[in-house]
């Protein structure tokens, strides 16, 4: 927004679980508003450490609310928190977390949103150019091809991807119009893991790429959600733009980083 100092901290900069530092550091600065992005996030080392995801998760989410009780919060939770057995969810449906990651998601959801000037923002996927190179979808799967990594990717797992770069801009949006509750931004595309590996093959030739058909129905492991594609209606009211189906964004070649 024009006019806004923006003081972007990495896990570098603050430990969200140093509560102290946390509370110094925001009565020092003093935010007009927050956007807290933090997270544990990848669901197997919640599932191996539900200790450590809870406190990343839901213990830095609470302090941070509270510190911000007075003035705007935007949080920023998952599709994930679905059991994934019906898809296109909007902002009423029922969650059903089946993670550990999930579970941290709906109870710090529930936190947040119990102040109304807050705001919780669900969304998918996220994809694009990361400073460490290994956080967007399509970065993850680029390491594993360089890495010579054949990925099995589910033609029966759907979700509704959506680039960084939309989701922020999105968000601005949402902030600049002082919209509290919760509010659905992912991608205006389902698709399955399997479509989402082609079309970021297709956009690098160079990464040589090897992936192969799987099924949820053959998998063992932590439980995963079939289709956790997500309606946003709500927030696409708001926005100046339409968010984007996620095969327009990936298009050959070196589609993506925008």
């Amino acid at each position: 927004m024009p006019g806004t100092a923006v003081v972007p901290l990495t896990r570098e900069d603050l430990d969200l679980t140093d509560f102290r530092e946390v509370r110094d550091r925001f009565r020092r600065e003093s935010p007009a508003m927050v956007i807290h992005c933090a997270a544990l996030s990848r669901s197997p080392e919640c599932q191996q450490n539900p200790g450590r995801a809870r406190a990343i998760n839901v213990g830095a989410t609470v302090l941070l609310a509270e510190l911000a009780a007075d003035r705007p919060f935007f949080f920023f939770s998952s599709d994930l928190v679905f059991d994934g057995r019906t898809g296109n969810y909007d902002e009423s449906a029922a969650v059903n977390p089946l993670t550990v990651y999930a579970e941290t998601k709906v109870e710090a959801e529930a936190f947040v949103l119990s102040n109304p000037r807050h705001t919780v923002i669900r969304t998918s996927l996220n994809g694009g150019c990361s400073p460490t190179g290994d956080r967007g979808f399509d970065e993850q799967m680029l390491r594993a091809w360089q890495a010579g990594q054949t990925l099995r990717l589910f033609t029966d797992e759907f979700r509704c991807p959506i680039f960084a770069s939309v989701t922020a801009r999105a968000t601005w949006e949402l902030a600049r119009r002082s919209a509290a509750g919760l509010y659905h931004v992912a991608g205006a595309e389902r698709v399955s893991r399997w479509e989402l590996g082609r079309l970021v093959a297709a956009c690098h030739p160079e990464a040589e790429a090897r992936f192969e058909p799987a099924s949820l129905a053959d998998y063992e492991g932590a439980p995963r959600s079939p289709d956790t594609s997500l309606n946003c209606g709500k927030a696409q009211q708001l926005l100046s733009f339409a968010l984007p189906r996620i095969s327009d964004w990936l298009r050959p070649p070196g589609g993506g980083c925008r």
